[in-house]
């Protein structure tokens, strides 16, 4: 590689966070194509991304059909071989991942970030593709690896403790879409939504409904909005609950598919998920910050 930096471009937040974590800003550059708030399930690439992709040395992205409008793209420049292009969650064993739809050609839940295990696994996947295309600094990027693995696995069990403080008959989690079932799998929650896995699927009055029924049956105290999804269906959830009798509360705005502002509590994955279990935990009856 000589002097120049290696260039690499992140599809999403979580992964760009993750990357500057293994050296990015020091040992290679790092662009992030979807900033705050930017949902990925919809995000159609322009001209200039696709310039981005193509003077890239490696583009990583979440793979698993999250980012459905840019599979092709990736896949064809990835055989191109000009410039390495990793799937992470592609890297995953099947038997690790969540169904989704494989009668529609959509055989898995993508949003594997919510299981911190597997963002472990992946994190090795990030590290090994830059010590092998950049051998001349695999020593910092296996180092630095070790490093971010500790503090992922701090994180995980800090997630877990707070998870265990939220009684039982409280751990639902409703949200304006199905991105939260590794969450629900790894610390023990039912997780409900209105819109399914995709954002682009269509909520109906039945989905609404079927919520509604049952935060009366297990007297949820809290729903949840996202940080990528508008909150209108979870108001209709939340006034469709309190017209039969039940005062649901908005528990607050959980980050999802998206990392947050600068100088946010979502602004890095491992801040995403303390304060998105801190955000549940207040909201259902447990003790956020492990107070």
């Amino acid at each position: 590689m000589g002097d120049e930096q290696l260039r690499v471009v992140a599809t999403t937040g979580h992964i760009a966070d993750t990357l500057n974590n293994l050296g990015g800003g020091d040992l290679f550059t790092v662009e992030n194509l979807l900033g705050p708030g930017i949902d990925p399930h919809t995000y159609v690439p322009t001209e200039g991304d696709i310039e981005l992709f193509e003077t890239a040395d490696i583009v990583f992205y979440n793979g698993v059909r999250l980012e459905a409008q840019m599979d092709e793209l990736l896949e064809q420049l990835g055989e191109r071989g000009d410039t390495v292009v990793v799937a992470v969650g592609d890297s995953l064993p099947e038997d690790q991942l969540l169904d989704w739809e494989p009668e529609n050609n959509l055989p898995f839940d993508p949003h594997i970030w919510n299981d911190m295990r597997l963002w472990m696994q992946v994190t090795q996947t990030m590290a090994d593709t830059l010590a092998e295309v950049d051998p001349a600094n695999a020593e910092q990027y296996a180092a630095l690896n070790e490093e971010y693995q500790v503090q992922l696995q701090e994180t995980h069990d800090y997630v877990l403790a707070v998870a265990e403080s939220i009684p039982q008959e409280n751990r639902v989690i409703i949200s304006g879409h199905d991105a939260f079932n590794y969450f629900g799998r790894t610390y023990d929650f039912q997780v409900e939504a209105v819109q399914g896995i995709s954002t682009e699927t269509e909520a109906s009055a039945a989905d609404i409904q079927q919520l509604v029924d049952l935060i009366v049956e297990r007297e949820v105290p809290a729903i949840f909005i996202e940080n990528i999804v508008a909150p209108d269906t979870i108001e209709a959830v939340q006034a469709g609950a309190q017209a039969e009798g039940v005062d649901v509360q908005i528990g607050g705005e959980l980050y999802s598919d998206a990392l947050g502002e600068p100088g946010s509590p979502g602004a890095t994955y491992t801040g995403l998920m303390r304060y998105n279990i801190d955000t549940i935990a207040g909201a259902l009856g447990g003790a956020p910050g492990g107070e």
